[in-house]
């Protein structure tokens, strides 16, 4: 029997669904001021790749697909920019930074091969 593909197979969906739960439990832990201004945007950013990635899945047109999965890598960018602000306000210490921006750099290859092989595999 066939296995059909789930969402949980696809590399760039469970890289970015487990930082976006490792960046969630370190914002937790930061005061108002810094979770409101910097934290907010950095945890809707990197939480905005692996559900752009899950939209985009669910889609049946390639188009429609593709649309959310560029959204994810544009997600992905500007989780790299909120961790490097992080960085430089010492929220994060240099460990957590690398740890994330290594994290992160996996993701635009992914997120372009997924781009790709819609392209190639749907018709419409």
């Amino acid at each position: 029997m066939a296995k059909w593909l789930q969402l949980e197979d696809i590399k760039a969906y469970m890289v970015a669904s487990n930082l976006s739960d490792h960046i969630w439990r370190l914002v937790s832990s930061w005061d108002w001021f810094n979770k409101r201004t910097l934290g907010t945007q950095w945890v809707d950013a990197t939480d905005s790749i692996s559900s752009n990635i899950a939209e985009g899945f669910g889609r049946y047109h390639k188009k429609d697909k593709q649309k959310f999965y560029y959204n994810a890598r544009g997600s992905t960018y500007e989780s790299a920019h909120w961790t490097k602000k992080a960085y430089e306000r010492e929220l994060i210490n240099k460990k957590e930074n690398d740890y994330i921006l290594e994290e992160l750099r996996k993701l635009p290859r992914e997120i372009n091969f997924l781009i790709k092989i819609t392209e190639e595999k749907l018709e419409k």
